[in-house]
C-alpha cells in the first residue's frame, strides 16, 4: 500500500475548494445549515478528497502519471478536524499501457495519530487507472479497453421533490493558470502534466492539462448548486477522461437526471464535459442523496 502522511482538514480547506470549484453547497460551507442536516456539521467535497488521492498518485511513482479514470464511493462523511490519509493499492490492469489502483481515504481519530489498525474508517474508496508518462496518442488509445458507456438505469419513480427524469443543467468555464496553482497548493498535487506547459507539450498535448479532480469539480458545482440543488450529497461518482482539456479552453459540463428513487431519496445522473470544439472530454455518472435539499418545494427548470 502506498500511503500519504496525515492531513488534518479545516473549514478553510473546504472554503478554498468551494471557491475553486464554484460549488458553495451549504453542506460544505455553511456550518449553521450543515447542523440542520443528518451530517450535523460541514463535510468535505468529494472532489477535494479525490484531489488528495491524485496528489498521492503523483508522489508515489518515479515516472509522471496521468489519472484517466476514477470511481469513488463515499461510505461516510469527512468532517473538519478529521485526519485523513490517501492510500493506493496497485491492482492487475485490464489491458496494456495503464496501471490500476485501489484508492481510499482513511479517516483517523481526530487526535491525528497514525492508526496501528489498518482498518481505519474509510470515507472514500474506489478504483483508478493511470498512464505512466503518457502522450496525447496514448490517452486516446485507452478508450478501447477502459472506457465504457454509461450503464442503462432500471426504471425508477416519476418524481421526487419536483425533480423529473430528463431535467438537465450545464455550466461553462475556462480554467486559468491561477486556478491550477491554487489546486496544486490546496491538494499538494504538483503533477507536471498540470503545472508544466513545456512538459505537457513535449508529450504531444497543446499545453498544460486541467486536472481530472477539477473537471469532476464542474459536476460538483452543478449537482451541489443547480441540479438537484443546494444540500445535495454525493454518494458515488464515476469519471472517465476521454481527451485532454487544456488550461484556458472553454469547457462545458452537463448533468442530466436518468433515474429517481423516492423511497431512498436518491437521484442518478449522467454527466459529461465537452471541449470548445465539441469533443467529449469527460464521461461520468453520479449518484446523489437529496434528503437535505435546501428548498425541496422549488421547481427546478429543465
Amino acid at each position: 500500500m502506498l500511503q500519504s502522511s496525515v492531513r488534518v482538514l479545516t473549514q478553510l480547506d473546504f472554503n478554498r475548494f468551494a471557491a475553486l470549484s464554484h460549488d458553495d453547497n451549504p453542506i460544505h460551507c455553511d456550518p449553521a445549515f450543515a447542523r440542520t442536516t443528518h451530517f450535523g456539521a460541514t463535510v468535505a467535497h468529494g472532489m477535494f478528497l479525490f484531489s488528495l488521492m491524485s496528489a498521492q498518485m503523483t508522489r508515489s511513482f518515479a515516472q509522471p502519471v496521468l489519472p484517466i479514470t476514477q470511481t469513488l464511493m463515499f461510505p461516510r462523511p469527512t468532517f473538519v478536524a478529521d485526519g485523513v490519509v490517501a492510500a493506493l493499492t496497485p491492482q492487475p490492469s485490464p489491458g496494456p499501457g495503464a496501471v490500476a489502483l485501489g484508492t481510499e481515504i482513511h479517516c483517523l481519530e481526530r487526535t491525528g495519530d497514525v492508526p496501528s489498525d489498518p482498518a481505519a474508517q474509510v470515507t472514500a474508496s474506489g478504483q483508478a487507472h493511470v498512464l505512466f508518462d503518457a502522450n496525447a496518442g496514448e490517452l486516446t488509445d485507452q478508450g478501447a479497453f477502459i472506457f465504457a458507456n454509461a450503464a442503462v438505469q432500471p426504471p425508477g419513480d416519476a418524481a421526487l421533490y419536483r425533480l423529473r427524469v430528463g431535467q438537465s443543467a450545464q455550466t461553462t468555464r475556462a480554467f486559468t493558470t491561477a486556478d491550477i496553482a491554487e489546486y496544486a497548493a490546496l491538494s499538494g498535487d504538483g503533477n507536471p502534466f498540470y503545472t508544466d506547459t513545456a512538459f505537457a507539450r513535449a508529450r504531444g498535448f497543446d499545453g498544460a492539462l486541467v486536472p481530472l479532480p477539477l473537471l469532476g469539480g464542474m459536476f460538483s458545482d452543478l449537482l451541489g448548486t443547480r441540479l438537484p440543488g443546494r444540500g445535495t450529497g454525493w454518494m458515488k461518482q464515476v469519471l472517465r477522461l476521454c481527451s485532454a482539456a487544456r488550461v484556458g479552453e472553454p469547457l462545458t459540463a452537463s448533468v442530466r437526471i436518468v433515474r429517481l428513487r423516492a423511497d431512498k431519496e436518491l437521484v442518478n445522473l449522467a454527466a459529461d464535459v465537452h471541449g470548445a470544439d465539441g469533443r467529449i472530454v469527460v464521461q461520468g455518472e453520479a449518484l446523489v442523496l437529496v434528503r437535505n435539499l435546501e428548498d425541496k418545494p422549488t421547481e427546478i427548470a429543465a
